[in-house]
């Protein structure tokens, strides 16, 4: 990476990223919505179950100035979903001014793992083992989502739950190769903790990319 382009990047004024692609949201509070999702590439976090491992290397992917990501944006829904990777290891400022020139509402999934940047909307933290929110990240979470990958998760996601704001909605989401085992833990814990909702990753079930 030449000189120019390192700066443009700690600026927040270009980003690697991975993909975009315009489909159906498939989990949490906004599933069913049309939208437009971007995928950052980098990923200091490293959950060993994660299904886009090949985001995790910023290198592997081409660095895109952020008004031709929004231009690649415009055509299709006004929900514009960036993901990772880790969305947060760049400054989000750049692009979400840039999408809500064109009155984009801007949504965000996050580890919490660094410090906000950029103007959302709608703040999914998904918390990780691996590499834990920080402190200030619960502040700002509109839902709060975490992966059920064993029995232990349970307990993690009550200790999470107790440091969101009181507005987070909180979901429980099977990690997808565990779906069929979790999954009657699952409903047995929200039955038992009506606070709780439960989130799947309906796009998987009905093909959708």
């Amino acid at each position: 990476m030449d000189k120019k382009t390192k700066i443009l990047l700690e600026k927040g004024e270009v980003l690697p990223i991975m993909e975009s692609f315009y489909t159906i949201q498939g989990e949490g509070y906004h599933k069913g919505t049309a939208s437009y999702f971007i995928r950052t590439g980098g990923c200091d976090v490293g959950c060993h179950w994660c299904d886009v491992k090949e985001s995790w290397d910023e290198k592997a992917h081409p660095i895109i100035h952020v008004k031709d990501i929004v231009k690649n944006s415009l055509e299709f829904s006004d929900f514009v979903i960036v993901t990772g990777g880790e969305p947060l290891m760049w400054d989000m400022g750049p692009l979400t001014k840039e999408l809500k020139k064109f009155n984009k509402k801007t949504h965000i999934e996050t580890s919490g793992s660094h410090p906000l940047s950029g103007d959302w909307d709608w703040v999914c933290l998904s918390p990780k083992k691996a590499k834990l929110p920080i402190e200030d990240a619960y502040k700002y979470a509109d839902e709060l989502k975490i992966i059920v990958y064993n029995n232990h998760d349970f307990i993690f996601a009550q200790q999470q739950a107790k440091k969101v704001n009181s507005n987070a909605i909180l979901y429980l989401q099977p990690e997808w190769g565990k779906r069929e085992k979790m999954m009657p833990l699952m409903v047995d814990f929200v039955k038992k903790n009506t606070n709780w909702k439960l989130s799947l990753q309906t796009h998987k079930y009905l093909n959708i990319p």
